[in-house]
């Protein structure tokens, strides 16, 4: 992988507002077994407590209230991974807005190289291919053309 790329990619990370950096956080917490222990630890240590076999004070009887902290939880934990959904989807857009231009860009490049072959065929006396495949290759590729089909895909028009 080309070095300018994860030096953006770090770059990039570090313009992150604090909110956006903390759902993050928060995620990445979530998905790691720690968060799984922590959550057999205090959920575990709650019904036991209030368990009537336990001699502790008991502080949710019918554990209507670890339901209801449970639930509010996981709305919480939701909204801070669809943030961060959110922030992997718009940053896999772009580089697949770069990535198109990469493309394009390279296929401007072969047809270039195309022609010049061509020519330098031409001048050395060299007979390649079949007319009509090489004259196809040769076409430059309209950048407008091919980002009007590909909205026209998103959109649900079908493609000419």
């Amino acid at each position: 992988m080309c070095g300018c790329y994860s030096n953006a990619s770090v770059r990039s990370r570090g313009r992150v507002p604090l909110q956006i950096w903390l759902a993050d956080r928060i995620t990445a917490f979530s998905r790691s077994m720690w968060f799984v222990y922590l959550y057999i630890l205090i959920f575990g240590a709650w019904i036991a407590c209030n368990l009537p076999a336990t001699p502790l004070p008991k502080f949710d009887r019918s554990l209507v209230i670890l339901g209801m902290v449970a639930s509010v939880e996981a709305i919480f934990l939701s909204t801070f991974i669809l943030i961060t959904q959110n922030r992997i989807s718009q940053r896999a857009a772009k580089r697949a807005e770069l990535d198109l231009q990469i493309r394009l860009l390279a296929g401007h490049e072969v047809t270039r190289l195309i022609t010049l072959l061509k020519a330098i065929a031409e001048c050395v006396g060299l007979q390649i291919g079949e007319e009509g495949e090489l004259s196809e290759l040769e076409k430059d590729t309209a950048p407008e053309r091919v980002l009007d089909l590909i909205e026209k895909e998103d959109s649900g028009e079908p493609a000419r």
